[in-house]
């Protein structure tokens, strides 16, 4: 049976810790694998995409292999053909299938019928090949993931939820700091709060996200940018965590909005370094589900 990277929890503590490391070894030496000579690996965008596209597409051809990107109007997905079929088709062809989307339900659904892996690339509720990459930021900042603290304040959303997911097989305490009506339900592991001085306090690292997603409603736009303003991550707010905490964000980023201009281009942040270990982590990824 195919092995899926769906929410992330697929793995198993030491997988997780063998291939953040592996990603540093291709990071450090990028053509180092070819682990994908002469495949190709099917990549579904539903939803648009820079940091996803551009990192799959890119590690992939670094492995040796063939990106064959597919959006929403070059499929027959569009015109009715289903999902099942769709995935026994792309099974013949490609040797793992990743899909961003706005439906849970499509990535599940393609990986019970899938007879290859398929990766979760974004869907609302989860984001995990981003959370892969925040781990790998984090273990080049601390030489280290187990214990840290980090803390996300704004919305509580699928980046928040991953962190937490993947972050707890690494031995990282998340602590998520949301109001009321975008915090996420009780997770094992994670603290909640509605206060984010609270929840920086002493941390590693200060993540956020962008307020407004391309899956928000645009009528909502003004009252999530005022319900969501005490949490933006400034350089005083960050002035609260540990000596040496780093800023992070997944982007893409409003400057004003959820984080301040200062810090998303000040010397305190990693958040390029974390756009850059897309490829990275992914390519180690794609590694491990398909067994080379």
């Amino acid at each position: 049976m195919p092995r899926h990277f769906i929410t992330g929890t697929e793995l198993r503590a030491e997988e997780l810790q063998g291939l953040i490391q592996r990603a540093a070894e291709l990071k450090a030496a990028p053509d180092s694998s070819d682990a994908l000579r002469g495949r190709s690996v099917a990549l579904i965008f539903q939803k648009p995409s820079t940091r996803t596209r551009v990192s799959f597409e890119t590690g992939v051809f670094e492995l040796g292999g063939h990106p064959m990107v597919l959006r929403t109007d070059e499929l027959q997905l569009s015109r009715g053909e289903s999902v099942r079929d769709t995935a026994y088709v792309l099974s013949r062809h490609a040797a793992a299938i990743g899909i961003r989307t706005g439906d849970d339900e499509l990535v599940s659904e393609m990986a019970a019928h899938a007879s290859v892996p398929v990766i979760n690339m974004l869907t609302p509720s989860h984001h995990p090949c981003q959370a892969l990459a925040d781990l790998l930021t984090l273990q080049e900042c601390f030489g280290r993931l187990d214990g840290l603290a980090i803390a996300y304040v704004g919305d509580g959303n699928n980046v928040a939820r991953s962190l937490i997911e993947v972050g707890r097989l690494a031995g990282i305490d998340v602590r998520v700091a949301a109001p009321d009506g975008y915090q996420l339900d009780p997770h094992d592991g994670a603290t909640l709060t509605g206060d984010p001085r609270e929840a920086v306090r002493g941390a590693n690292a200060v993540y956020t996200d962008v307020w407004v997603s391309m899956s928000d409603d645009p009528a909502s736009a003004q009252e999530r940018r005022r319900d969501l303003a005490p949490y933006r991550l400034s350089d005083e707010l960050l002035d609260l965590a540990a000596p040496g905490a780093i800023a992070l964000h997944c982007l893409p980023a409003h400057p004003g909005e959820e984080i301040t201009e200062q810090v998303l281009y000040g010397p305190r942040q990693r958040i390029w370094d974390q756009a850059e270990n897309r490829r990275h982590a992914q390519k180690a990824l794609l590694e491990l589900l398909i067994g080379a």
